[in-house]
């Protein structure tokens, strides 16, 4: 993510895909006619089919309601895209990264191109870029370490009035990374017995960003323990955009106000209005740049088990709706033989992926409702609701539901509507759309 030589980020993704993605292409195909046997057996039309019934609604609405939450926030990313792509144009020039048409999908520091936060600094708004404080100086200051950060984070959620984490969550958890052998550091959170047996897996480093993946993990564990008291085909989320939202719901609170009350920032410190633009574009590189990659996994996987793309066209297929969707394209001509998708940990994993755009979405709603229930006034991004026990009374009715109930009956229980909707995505980043369009102003966006 940090190297800016066009030619070898151009190399690297070439080969990355080349070398991870074609070579298993005909195992790939073979899965999709095993898996959408077995769907069939199952009752379905194909997997897609199956994957998609599982929200409360006929499949074809699902496919239907992920088009009008993108609708809602797609101006959002055509704002961001533009702009994105003429601090790329005037660090490359034409020849790499032209003034118009789609991005060069190496540049955005991300090999799917999926989050763009880490080329914040090629953006990064004259003044404004500095976003006034650095939380990972703050934990060093404070002589944070890994354990002292778990509580941070366990004290957010004893804040709204959740029991603390039991004392085997404190044994049995990984926190950091052991001397004497190789561990999967990539964090996760774990419910053992669906007692009370819950852990996180980490390797964490005092910085901001483990701080922040610290808040998400343990969304994950509260969220398990909250519905332990449910059958056994209950013990989940409201549906799989739930449980990531949670998580995020609570990482989104990580604000100025939030580091004050937890005596990490001082009260003079808090970064004046004229530094949000930087906080929210930075934001908005991960979490609104996402959205289009996180719709379109599944869209293109939709396609394939429905058998509309064959394997001649896999690579041509993903990378058409990149195109339409992101309005990206690869820095080389892509042949039929590859298979660019099997670069994606997903697709070969056949994890679904609906659930992460669908958690981009649900985490700002959750959070406005949050922010509403605790009667914030202010700029919503600026909001914090540690230590509002009565956010936390309707965050658990709706986390105790687990799976038991549709999942608008469990949103309903937190957020008083029954429908998912991307207007809190659009009003937390208001300012920063206000902004990029005045930036815009005049240039021919699109692509």
């Amino acid at each position: 993510g940090t190297n800016r030589n066009p030619d070898e980020l151009a190399e690297m993704w070439e080969s990355w895909h080349s070398n991870v993605g074609a070579p298993m292409k005909d195992d790939y195909a073979r899965m999709v006619e095993i898996a959408n046997e077995g769907a069939q057996d199952l009752g379905f039309a194909d997997v897609g089919a199956m994957w998609r019934s599982g929200y409360d609604m006929p499949a074809d609405d699902f496919a239907k309601l992920t088009d009008k939450l993108w609708s809602q926030v797609k101006p959002l990313y055509d704002e961001l895209h533009c702009y994105t792509r003429e601090k790329l144009n005037a660090k490359y020039g034409d020849e790499v990264q032209p003034a118009s048409g789609p991005i060069r999908a190496d540049l955005l520091g991300n090999m799917w191109a999926q989050e763009w936060g880490n080329i914040y600094d090629i953006v990064a708004p004259a003044g404004a870029g500095d976003i006034g404080f650095d939380t990972t100086e703050l934990l060093k200051a404070n002589n944070y370490d890994a354990i002292k950060m778990v509580k941070a984070g366990e004290g957010f959620f004893s804040s709204l009035g959740f029991d603390p984490l039991p004392e085997t969550f404190w044994k049995r958890s990984q926190f950091t990374k052991p001397a004497d052998r190789d561990v999967v550091c990539h964090a996760s959170a774990w419910d053992i017995d669906n007692v009370d047996d819950i852990r996180i897996k980490m390797c964490i480093k005092v910085n901001g960003d483990d701080f922040v993946t610290i808040h998400h993990e343990l969304g994950h564990n509260y969220y398990q323990r909250a519905y332990n008291k449910q059958s056994y085909l209950h013990l989940n989320g409201a549906n799989d955009g739930f449980h990531e939202a949670i998580g995020d719901m609570v990482a989104l609170s990580i604000t100025p106000e939030y580091l004050v009350q937890v005596g990490l920032l001082d009260e003079s410190k808090v970064p004046n209005e004229d530094k949000d633009v930087g906080l929210l574009l930075r934001q908005a590189m991960d979490k609104v740049a996402f959205l289009p990659f996180g719709l379109l996994v599944d869209k293109w996987r939709w396609g394939v088990f429905s058998g509309d793309i064959k394997p001649d066209g896999y690579t041509a297929a993903w990378h058409a709706l990149k195109l339409q969707y992101q309005g990206v394209t690869p820095p080389v001509d892509r042949s039929d033989a590859a298979f660019d998708p099997g670069a994606k940990y997903h697709i070969p994993g056949n994890t679904p992926y609906s659930r992460y755009f669908l958690a981009r979405i649900l985490q700002f709603q959750f959070y406005k409702a949050a922010c509403d229930e605790a009667g914030w006034k202010g700029p919503l991004h600026r909001c914090s609701f540690y230590g509002n026990k009565q956010v936390g009374a309707k965050l658990n009715a709706m986390l105790e539901l687990g799976a038991s109930k549709p999942w608008p009956d469990a949103l309903e229980a937190f957020t008083g509507t029954r429908e998912m909707d991307g207007t809190a995505m659009i009003s937390y980043f208001a300012p920063l759309m206000d902004w990029l369009k005045k930036e815009n102003k005049g240039k021919s966006c699109g692509w």
